[in-house]
């Protein structure tokens, strides 16, 4: 196991059908952790949520557009996370960043025995 002692947090709330050049938002901020070679990155698809609008959203069957919302975590050192914010700021013109403090744990597959 590894700690980190300066993790933080990011998580991204956006909208389903929100894009970033002709592309979806949440796919286009996913390729931009990647490339910044952050530890990692997970989407959430929710079910039901509302924004600054306070317009529901939800993904009932009726619905043909439902414009659902999304979450975007990414967990890494303090600094990867802080110079990754500029871009998204850019990339963002709806929805909400939030970062925070976090105690990371990294459990990783142990390599095999050496001979």
């Amino acid at each position: 196991m590894e700690n980190i002692e300066d993790g933080k947090l990011l998580r991204v709330f956006i909208g389903e059908d929100d894009e970033y050049r002709g592309r979806p938002l949440f796919e286009a901020i996913v390729e931009l952790l990647r490339e910044r070679h952050m530890a990692g990155a997970t989407v959430f698809r929710g079910s039901m949520g509302f924004g600054a609008s306070s317009l529901i959203h939800s993904a009932r069957v009726l619905r043909l557009s439902e414009d659902l919302p999304m979450l975007i975590e990414c967990v890494d050192r303090a600094a990867k996370i802080e110079a990754v914010l500029p871009k998204l700021d850019e990339m963002i013109t709806e929805g909400l960043v939030t970062v925070e403090k976090a105690e990371v744990h990294i459990y990783r597959a142990r390599e095999a025995h050496q001979a």
